[in-house]
């Protein structure tokens, strides 16, 4: 079965925006990845400052794959900033990892 990969990262209030624009400036880059199966950002509405990056991945080879690779060179590279990277929107970050032992979906009508 799949493997879940949860990156919790705390974001200031005032960061939030930025934290959104940048995730939708890279839309679609890790769509084509081997073994990449889902992917969802995920704002808290109340409680806390913490979005959850949710991805499904075919195995943790798959994971490891593109985190060596494309996120790697997507998080080295220079930024919107006059070509320096840019200050991170996050000021905290931790990865969580699951195994996907049962799932459902919807049943058609």
């Amino acid at each position: 079965m799949s493997v879940v990969k949860i990156n919790v990262l705390t974001v200031p209030a005032e960061q939030r925006e930025t934290l959104e624009k940048r995730f939708a400036s890279r839309a679609h880059a890790v769509e084509s990845s081997d073994g990449f199966e889902w992917f969802e950002l995920l704002r808290p509405v109340e409680g806390t400052e913490n979005y959850l990056v949710y991805t499904r991945w075919r195995d943790e080879g798959s994971f490891q794959a593109w985190m060596e690779g494309p996120m790697k060179a997507a998080h080295q590279g220079g930024g919107e900033e006059g070509g320096k990277k840019p200050k991170p929107a996050a000021s905290g970050s931790t990865l969580w990892s699951f195994e996907v032992v049962q799932q459902a979906e919807p049943k058609n009508a």
